[in-house]
């Protein structure tokens, strides 16, 4: 490089830089023509001077990318010294900057990984382009792997953060290096308690094995880190842990497969096309719910058209249509109700994080409202029968749509506690159980379906039980007495707190007594 040109990018001289374009026109050409250079950007960017950086970025912007002999790009430099300013404002021109690869394919988030967060940096990086995370070297090392190497335990919990932002933490967390390593092999290694507790609570599988065969517990038992190993045994029992490892292994791999053929090129929709037809499952969406409330030939006005049954209090408001005839409307409607439904569901997958849970939240609600409508407007029991298997069929799929397809739990609990206590009521007569038996069972049931749907989201959990109590109890000042219901609510929140209290008692027991062998 012309030593002029070098002193300009050095000292930061936006000037004299022009006035030795006006000598020379094509005095930054020839380092197009250069594969590995020190470009005046690379040098400004190493010594900080942020204006002239800019001002080359303006001019040759394929400066940016291109690597020197030590196969860095002026990211990379910016990064490695320190310089938080320069390193934002080259990404805030162009935010693929940080997925630059460089030698040993490491990009500048590897660097940042490796060298800390200085006043930020990183925050602000994921920020503009979170889809950096994923990126590996030549080594197949994520950011994660490499931050669990250097015991960067701020980088860590940055990048976890947003990795459950963007709903592929367990993807990320579980890739393996070349060796077949995890993260959580990193950190078992190199003996760091915290961020394998990180780990473990961002999904790192800790059955995982690197290609000789070992798990992160195989590694830190071969190296006695006696600490490690009491985090990974105390986490649960080994032979359920292991039975229960293998069940949802299989269980993901087979319905994995039916996802597939269900929701094939769902994932390959533009977004354009996405949008068009989110409008139209909403147009359907719409047409069905307004069908139920206006079933053909409309609804009783007065006692005279129906008479009250044993399981329909009120004839008042139910269809005037025969129980056939009624069937015949309402499961096509049903049908089509449902799967617009799913394929909505399928579409949100992109979406962010915490607006897709808002949306399945308000959707498992409006499945609520929609069976709720039928089952007040159903004029005979068997057909609310038929409409109550229907709906148990919606929260069977939801819950393998929640194990395959990134659907949250918190809808699936939704629709799976309120249709459970509308099919309750019909059992107790094929059970020959007492009203009082009957509350009990089927509160111990529901606070154990919770337990065993939502034991990791336990504020979740609590304030679905609490949110459905609110809303029985809003019931019951119009009903006038406690019922059914009202047990219900007690008994199955009694069950949620105390299926939890029985969980950490045992987790903390089963942490003890490893901690206690490991020590002696």
């Amino acid at each position: 490089m012309d030593e002029n040109l070098s002193a300009a990018a050095r000292t930061g001289n936006v000037g004299y830089l022009y006035r030795l374009i006006r000598l020379d026109g094509n005095a930054l050409r020839r380092f197009d023509d250069v594969e590995f250079v020190d470009t005046p950007l690379h040098i400004a960017a190493e010594a900080g001077c942020i204006g002239f950086a800019m001002e080359i970025m303006n001019l040759k912007p394929s400066f940016a990318r291109k690597l020197n002999q030590d196969g860095l790009s002026p990211m990379h430099l910016a990064v490695k010294k320190g310089h938080v300013e320069m390193a934002l404002r080259f990404v805030e021109m162009d935010k693929d900057l940080v997925r630059v690869k460089g030698k040993s394919g490491k990009t500048p988030l590897h660097l940042i990984s490796k060298v800390g967060n200085r006043d930020g940096l990183l925050d602000r990086i994921l920020e503009v382009c979170p889809e950096c995370i994923p990126d590996v070297t030549i080594k197949n090392r994520t950011a994660l792997h490499i931050a669990t190497k250097n015991n960067r335990l701020d980088v860590l919990q940055v990048l976890i953060r947003m990795l459950r932002k963007k709903d592929y933490d367990r993807e990320v967390v579980n890739r393996k290096d070349e060796d077949g390593n995890t993260a959580l092999h990193t950190a078992a290694t190199t003996n760091q308690p915290q961020i394998l507790k990180l780990l473990l609570d961002c999904n790192a599988d800790k059955h995982a094995t690197n290609l000789d065969g070992s798990t992160a517990l195989d590694v830190a038992q071969r190296q006695n880190n006696r600490e490690i190993i009491g985090i990974l045994r105390g986490c649960s029992i080994p032979r359920v842990s292991n039975f229960k490892h293998k069940l949802e292994k299989q269980t993901v791999k087979y319905l994995t497969k039916a996802s597939s053929i269900i929701f094939s090129d769902m994932d390959n929709i533009s977004g354009d096309d996405r949008n068009a037809l989110l409008v139209i499952l909403g147009l359907l969406l719409t047409a069905t719910y307004q069908a139920t409330l206006s079933p053909p030939g409309g609804v009783c006005q007065d006692e005279s058209c129906a008479k009250p049954t044993k399981y329909i209090r009120n004839a008042l408001g139910t269809s005037i249509l025969p129980q056939y005839e009624f069937l015949m409307f309402y499961v096509p409607t049903y049908v089509v109700f449902i799967v617009t439904f799913f394929l909505t569901l399928a579409l949100l997958k992109p979406f962010p994080n915490g607006f897709r849970t808002a949306l399945q939240v308000l959707l498992a609600f409006f499945v609520i409202c929609f069976h709720q409508s039928i089952i007040i407007i159903a004029s005979a029991f068997s057909t609310v029968m038929v409409i109550n298997t229907l709906s148990a069929i919606v929260f069977i799929l939801m819950v393998f749509m929640c194990i395959t397809y990134e659907l949250s739990k918190i809808s699936v609990s939704i629709v799976g506690y309120r249709i459970f206590t509308e099919l309750w009521p019909s059992f107790p007569n094929m059970l020959h159980l007492s009203d009082e038996e009957t509350t009990v069972v089927a509160s111990v049931i529901l606070g154990l379906f919770l337990f065993l749907f939502l034991f990791d989201k336990f504020w979740q959990g609590t304030i679905l039980v609490v949110g459905y109590g609110l809303g029985v109890g809003l019931i019951l000042l119009r009903v006038g007495n406690a019922g059914f219901y009202t047990q219900t609510f007690l008994i199955s929140s009694g069950s949620w707190f105390f299926f939890n209290l029985c969980r950490i008692c045992i987790k903390g027991c089963i942490r003890a007594y490893f901690s206690f062998n490991c020590f002696h």
